[in-house]
């Protein structure tokens, strides 16, 4: 017989499939956790971002004018720890 009526497909072991599943599942977990990973950096650039942006703003100033300063610093403070810590909804 020819090499036409291959179908591609190879016999394995029950260990080598065994095996084959294990690091698949472990390869899984790996990637949601990569994914997990990327979206908790995205929200910390998006969230320093604006504050960034607002501190460029106008240069040519020698101050800011940040009314309730201590307040809005402890909401953005309190927001980087949920991004940090993963629960950021």
């Amino acid at each position: 017989m020819s090499d036409i009526m291959d179908f591609g497909f190879t016999a394995v072991t029950a260990d080598e499939l065994d095996l084959y599943q294990e690091k698949k599942e472990e390869l899984t977990s790996s990637n949601l956790q990569l994914d997990m990973t990327e979206q908790r950096l995205a929200d910390l650039y998006d969230a320093i971002q604006p504050l960034l942006n607002n501190l460029k703003r106008d240069p040519s100033k020698d101050y800011l004018l940040w009314p309730n300063r201590v307040e809005k610093i402890e909401q953005f403070q309190e927001h980087l720890k949920k991004i940090k810590e993963g629960s950021n909804n």
